[in-house]
């Protein structure tokens, strides 16, 4: 979900400022989404009121420096509706980093091949486990819950490709990819 769309989102709901907008921000997609950086947040309401989706002005405080207050603009309000009706597709492929570095580890040869899938094996039960976590933490938020499930789910099926990744091992990384590894690795280093 691009950032913008949920800042719009956020504002429609009324006007805010951006510590305020990061909060919301948190509690509307949970924790599992990772921390809105505040810098970030800054320079895409920035982006949004540059690009006139957006006003701003100040607020005075008595005994803080003023806060700037952020409204959704009815250009701003268009776009979201638009962004809300059209489906997600994806343009581009499935890009997945984990995907790169099969495919560099595949070159590499069977043992550095096996050596990322069992370290990347660890990395997702870990985050399965932690995200078992947050679904009972996050029980009762229905949104939350769903989201967190979503990322269960997506880590699940990563398992699975890992599975099918080790069951296929010698396909990925042929010998002639292991014999290819040590010459290119010997170039190197002599």
């Amino acid at each position: 979900m691009p950032i913008h769309h949920a800042v719009l989102a956020l504002l429609d709901e009324g006007d805010s400022y951006g510590y305020e907008l990061r909060a919301q921000f948190r509690q509307l997609v949970g924790p599992q989404w990772g921390d809105l950086n505040i810098g970030h947040l800054y320079q895409v309401l920035e982006r949004l009121v540059r690009d006139g989706l957006v006003t701003k002005r100040e607020v005075e405080q008595e005994r803080r420096p003023d806060k700037v207050v952020y409204r959704i603009s009815r250009t701003g309000r268009q776009e979201l509706e638009e962004w809300l009706e059209t489906p997600f597709v994806r343009s581009g492929g499935y890009r997945d980093d984990f995907f790169l570095k099969l495919a560099a580890a595949s070159r590499l040869g069977r043992s550095q091949l096996k050596r990322v899938l069992r370290a990347q094996r660890e990395a997702y039960l870990a985050e399965l486990a932690a995200l078992t976590q947050l679904r009972t933490e996050h029980r009762d938020d229905p949104l939350v819950s769903l989201l967190v499930e979503a990322a269960i789910l997506h880590t699940e099926a990563n398992l699975k490709v890992l599975d099918r990744a080790e069951t296929s091992a010698a396909k990925l990384a042929p010998p002639h990819a292991q014999a290819r590894a040590k010459t290119t690795r010997r170039r190197a280093t002599g």
